[in-house]
């Protein structure tokens, strides 16, 4: 029963927390729900909450990761590998040696083992807290990428160099090479069983779903049960690393879903509510629980008379100091290096403000304080665990201090603040929409197979319509925009080369008659002259104005004198056209890889998809068709609003756009749900 009212009241507390931070926007939601779990543990002083790291690992950082895992933009993640992996192990080690060193000189009292391991335990980075900041501020996304994919890797390799620190102080043996060897294995084998057991997992469920069980909430609580396994067989039965499991398996399960395991629609939706409530809990809680034990946890220091309580907050400003200050020479010093070595690949300069911002999101959270209350006691010889209630004390004062410097400095340091504390930084509504659009369009790209490929193209044209309807400030981003659609152009004029090359074969065969011949041919001087003079000009646009002139000299021609022969040359140069977009559609499909980028390319193809059924005539009405529209629909309109969470968790919208872009989504379901039902 205890236990149950403990997890109501934390439950309740979680959604007090997130009331508080609507009406003061200013406070992270993360130390407003610290704050409360502070005040709860101070006014019930009977209250207590032990909290062992193993299930604290299993029960929040494992599902949290793998879903993070799960929702990375692995272009980033692959783009960014080089500063991830370093903050993620060369600048844990560095804050393990430095960091440790500076406490042990700065404190005597603290052996230098144990030294180490408060300043291993303070190394891994909380990117929860980070992303409750960027809500209200605008925080580069390169930076935001950043903390987030170390995140993912770094909570492994601070373990295991708390662990090892913490075993020398017990027993007194360290060995280095036995360290390397066993962090080594660890990261190795527990990437490898990621992937495994992510790929077992994925056989399941397509064996399940072959054999006829193909139930939606059976498969999402496979998938909410994934990382529980992947996590307890890493380390349970292999002694790997379960956080390095999780996070690989929440890529490759990512992969495959959109690779060869494509997911019902009404499945994906499911899933990702459910993904979206969990982590919403978990994240809460778990600044709920670091506000609940940091009392108890600092009450022994506070209470000893032999240190004074001034002195032990000098220590904790000092060491959190010392910590950020390793983090930001180490990130300009690799800043630097990168600019040097990738010149050529336009990596920005490394700036001193880019730098604080970076050293400023290395916030501490929950994973350093229950890794700290998982010191033992005793040491082997029966001794007590030298200075254990200081170095708790120092851990909460750290992951404080860390928290509120965030706080106060990053808004002062990002561009766009407002006397009032709201922010005109926040992307244009109609950008933001437009960022929406693109990524159902790529969604979709990503749900083509034979079966569906009409109705994909049928909604990617009514994304693109939209898309081109939507009125973009392209202020920032006009250069990329002018780029882009130079490819475009030198597509479209490679397409249209095809064109002529079938024009002129059908001459020659005497598939049409000179007239046809000339008309066409001026055409296509017509569109090439178009094209070459303006990189805006719509290529339906063109080829309709083409058709159109097509039809006014057809009737103007006084030696057709009967109507049926006006209809057979309209008919004729219809027919015409039709076969040469059909050739250069065919040719654009064959050479895709050689012709440029994939989106340049499917943008020219989806015009000659859209100008090849109109020449067709109008179609019937196909329920096969619609019907797998209307699933596609329902897919974008949930990776949409994913998106719109993304974003406003990013601080790239306000929480009042957010809204206007989740009624927009609700507006366009409801409008295809009637659509259905009539």
């Amino acid at each position: 029963m205890e236990i149950l009212m403990t997890i109501i009241l934390l439950l309740v507390c979680l959604v007090i927390s997130n009331i508080i931070s609507h009406y003061v926007p200013f406070l992270p939601t993360a130390l407003t729900q610290i704050a409360i779990g502070v005040g709860i543990a101070l006014v019930y002083k009977e209250f207590h909450l032990e909290i062992e790291t193993e299930w604290f690992l299993l029960l929040f950082i494992a599902p949290l990761l793998y879903n993070d895992g799960r929702h990375f933009p692995r272009d980033e993640l692959w783009k960014m590998r080089a500063p991830i992996f370093g903050n993620a192990i060369v600048l844990v080690l560095l804050t393990t040696i430095g960091g440790g060193c500076f406490i042990h000189w700065l404190i005597p009292d603290i052996p230098l083992a144990a030294a180490f391991a408060l300043a291993a335990i303070l190394s891994p980075t909380d990117p929860v807290a980070v992303n409750g900041i960027a809500k209200r501020i605008h925080l580069p996304e390169s930076v935001l990428n950043l903390v987030r994919g170390e995140s993912l890797i770094n909570d492994a390799s601070g373990l295991v160099a708390f662990n090892y620190a913490v075993a020398a102080v017990v027993t007194g043996y360290f060995s280095l090479r036995e360290a390397i060897f066993e962090f080594t294995y660890m990261f190795l084998a527990g990437a490898f069983l990621g992937l495994v057991l992510s790929l077992l997992m994925t056989w399941i469920r397509y064996s399940l779903r072959k054999k006829g069980i193909s139930d939606v909430t059976l498969h999402s609580l496979l998938q909410l049960l994934a990382p529980f396994l992947i996590y307890i067989v890493a380390e349970e039965i292999f002694h790997a690393s379960g956080v390095i499991a999780v996070v690989v398996g929440g890529i490759v399960h990512s992969v495959l879903r959109e690779k060869a395991e494509p997911m019902q629609a009404e499945e994906q939706v499911l899933t990702e509510n459910i993904w979206s409530t969990v982590s919403f809990i978990l994240n809460g809680t778990v600044f709920l629980l670091l506000g609940l034990i940091i009392p108890p946890s600092i009450r022994s220091t506070v209470e000893n008379p032999s240190i004074h309580n001034t002195l032990a907050v000098g220590y904790v400003l000092a060491i959190g100091i010392v910590i950020l200050a390793i983090r930001f020479g180490w990130s300009y010093l690799f800043s630097c290096f990168e600019h040097r070595l990738k010149r050529d690949t336009n990596v920005a300069k490394p700036t001193v403000k880019m730098t604080l911002l970076i050293s400023l999101t290395g916030v501490r959270g929950a994973l350093t304080m229950a890794g700290v209350l998982s010191i033992p006691f005793l040491i082997e010889s029966g001794k007590a665990f030298p200075e254990r209630s200081l170095i708790l004390f120092l851990a909460a004062g750290v992951i404080l201090f860390t928290l509120l410097a965030a706080t106060v400095f990053l808004p002062l340091l990002s561009k766009g603040e407002t006397a009032d504390g709201e922010l005109f930084n926040y992307l244009d509504i109609n950008t933001a929409k437009s960022k929406l659009l693109l990524a159902a369009m790529k969604k979709v790209r990503s749900e083509i197979n034979d079966e569906n490929e009409t109705a994909a193209y049928q909604l990617l044209d009514e994304l693109k319509q939209t898309f081109k309807q939507t009125n973009i400030d392209m202020s920032s981003k006009e250069k990329e925009g002018n780029a882009f659609l130079y490819k475009v152009k030198e597509v479209r004029l490679q397409a249209l080369k095809v064109e002529r090359k079938y024009m002129e074969d059908a001459m020659e065969q005497g598939e049409v008659d000179e007239q046809l011949f000339q008309f066409m041919m001026n055409a296509f001087e017509m569109r090439e002259e178009a094209l070459s003079r303006n990189v805006r000009s719509q290529f339906s646009f063109l080829v309709r104005n083409v058709f159109r002139e097509w039809k006014r000299a057809s009737g103007r021609r006084r030696n057709a004198s009967k109507f049926q022969d006006r209809m057979a040359q309209r008919q004729a140069g219809k027919e015409i056209f039709l076969r040469s977009s059909q050739a250069a559609l065919a040719y654009l499909e064959a050479n895709m890889n050689e012709l440029g980028e994939a989106p340049v390319v499917y943008s020219v193809i989806f015009d000659y998809k859209r100008i090849i059924d109109r020449l067709k005539g109008p179609g019937q009405f196909n329920a096969s068709v619609e019907a797998q529209k209307e699933e596609l629909r329902i897919v974008v309109m949930d990776l949409e609003r994913s998106e719109i969470r993304r974003m406003h968790e990013t601080g790239e919208i306000s929480s009042e756009q957010a809204k206007d872009l989740r009624r927009m989504v609700n507006h366009i379901e409801s409008a295809t749900l009637f659509e259905h039902a009539e």
